[in-house]
């Protein structure tokens, strides 16, 4: 009983159930009639890895495919380029009105640049493949502009990649030259340095020690000498005061008589023949020491040939003055060779105190020069990584140059399509047919939820607490059944013929509906089906 009753029910609010599904299918008629056609080309594209193996040469470029096509994506979609493409393939000259964020916001809706990998067995490496497509009212202008898009990916990993080369070229080529600049000034400062402390360098200091022990020595052998002619002297002396001669016995063998003494420069020349006699036993000729003293030798052999002749003079000894004569002449000799003894003392004791001068001064030239020369070696490390660096980075520009790195080729270009893609048509119209019935059932099921009259037997016992005996349904007249089937018919007809004449003219004469619909569409989700 229950079901037959609300059966009847149903039956009654059949024809408002039945205006409603009709209203819904002539407005997805119109609907899909109304959206115009949208052609979608796909062009396909594969990212191809490197042609040359890194073990011979490596580019420099190190950015990952995946990474790389969504710079490229996000780079392609950028407003200065969409308005670029839309510009030069005229996509909007239809609609000449439409401000620039308008055409970006639309431009990157019907774009469609996506990454899928290859799929591939395990262990292998799998290909990138990019797919790019464009929707447009026309098959060829969606091709073309397809390819155009294709074209500014292609030229953008072009630039990307050489860009990114040519950074890393640069950048090296810079680092190089001023580590060049660095080396320069830091070999500047070290010449500079040793020329200032030329005589306190520490690769001398050996020779340096050999020269003051043999200043030493020879400090002591001047001294020695010294004492000599000093004895000698007071020898002589004692003797003329008390012979009144200058005759004595020398121990070297029988008596003498002095007549003449060898001058200083002679003594000198001597001196050091002896001294380069003797360490000449010992130390090679390319000594330091022994090339000092040949030097010394040969500046004292120029200062005796330049001395003038010495004549020998006859002495006669039984002159008293003649005698004393000679007793001056020796005691006038041996004060200039003393006197000559004390020079070289001195000009060696000054030779010895700047030598332990400069010796003192080379442990902290030995420090500077040690930390200069370290950071030069540092700098020369970093200038051959570098140079290093730079000549890949030169072998890496010139792949990228030649396209022999990492590139995107295309495998199949956009053609223009047979077939529209959007809308679909019978979708939006069976949308419209189910959304009608939807809204007729609600209808019918908000009706009779909010419905409290009495129309059956067990509304009488529920709401008056009694029983009926019999109930007799509703008669319905003949005018009232002519009454309401020419109001069904007559709400048909308008939702027939009102409803697409009304839309037609809003399109035609007052705005389009294709922009509106589709944007109603896309706010209650069913924009996937156009």
């Amino acid at each position: 009983m229950e079901l037959h009753y609300f059966w009847r029910l149903f039956r009654r609010h059949l024809p408002y159930v039945f205006i409603l599904t009709a209203i819904g299918t002539i407005v997805g008629v119109a609907i899909a009639l109304a959206l115009p056609p949208v052609y979608r080309s796909q062009a396909t594209l594969i990212v191809e890895s490197e042609q040359i193996p890194d073990e011979l040469a490596a580019t420099t470029v190190r950015t990952g495919e995946i990474e790389a096509l969504q710079i490229i994506r996000q780079r392609i979609l950028s407003r200065e380029i969409l308005l670029d493409l839309a510009n030069n393939q005229n996509l909007y000259a239809d609609n000449p009105g439409m401000i620039a964020d308008d055409k970006v916001k639309n431009l990157r809706s019907r774009i469609g640049i996506e990454t899928v990998k290859s799929q591939v067995r395990r262990g292998e490496r799998s290909a990138t493949i990019v797919t790019v497509s464009f929707e447009a009212p026309n098959a060829q202008t969606s091709a073309q502009t397809t390819n155009e898009v294709v074209t500014l990916i292609l030229q953008e990993n072009v630039r990307m990649r050489t860009n990114v080369a040519r950074q890393t070229l640069d950048f090296f080529t810079q680092e190089v030259e001023r580590l060049e600049q660095a080396l320069s000034q830091i070999s500047a400062q070290i010449l500079q340095f040793q020329e200032q402390n030329l005589e306190a360098l520490p690769d001398s200091l050996e020779f340096r020690r050999s020269q003051q022990n043999a200043l030493q020595e020879r400090i002591l052998q001047l001294e020695r000498e010294k004492s000599a002619l000093q004895d000698r002297r007071e020898q002589l002396i004692t003797l003329f005061e008390t012979t009144g001669q200058i005759n004595f016995n020398d121990r070297r063998g029988p008596t003498t008589s002095i007549t003449s003494q060898a001058r200083p420069e002679e003594i000198q020349l001597a001196e050091l023949r002896r001294e380069y006699a003797r360490l000449a036993a010992t130390l090679s000729e390319t000594n330091p020491r022994m090339t000092l003293l040949k030097s010394q030798i040969e500046a004292a052999e120029a200062a005796v040939a330049a001395l003038p002749p010495r004549a020998a003079p006859v002495i006669d000894t039984s002159d008293r003055s003649l005698e004393m004569s000679l007793f001056d002449i020796q005691i006038a000799d041996i004060d200039a060779q003393i006197g000559y003894i004390e020079d070289q003392r001195v000009a060696a004791e000054e030779r010895m105190e700047r030598i332990s001068e400069t010796i003192e001064a080379t442990p902290g030239n030995t420090v500077t020069l040690s930390a200069m020369e370290r950071d030069y070696q540092n700098l020369q490390e970093q200038y051959n990584q570098a140079v290093a660096n730079k000549a890949r980075a030169e072998t890496g520009s010139m792949i990228e140059s030649l396209s022999r790195g990492q590139r995107i080729s295309v495998v199949e270009q956009a053609v223009p399509a047979e077939q529209p893609t959007s809308p679909n048509r019978p979708i939006i119209a069976v949308s419209g047919m189910m959304g009608g019935l939807f809204l007729g059932i609600l209808l019918f099921a908000v009706r009779e939820l909010l419905n409290n009259s009495v129309r059956r037997p067990r509304d009488l016992e529920n709401g008056l607490q009694i029983s009926a005996f019999a109930t007799i349904p509703y008669m319905t007249t003949q005018s009232e059944r002519m009454r309401r089937r020419s109001t069904v018919l007559g709400i048909l007809l308008l939702i027939g013929v009102g409803v697409p004449s009304t839309l037609w003219y809003v399109d035609q004469h007052v705005a389009p509906l294709a922009p509106i619909l589709e944007r109603v569409l896309d706010r209650v989700g069913l924009g996937q089906f156009i």
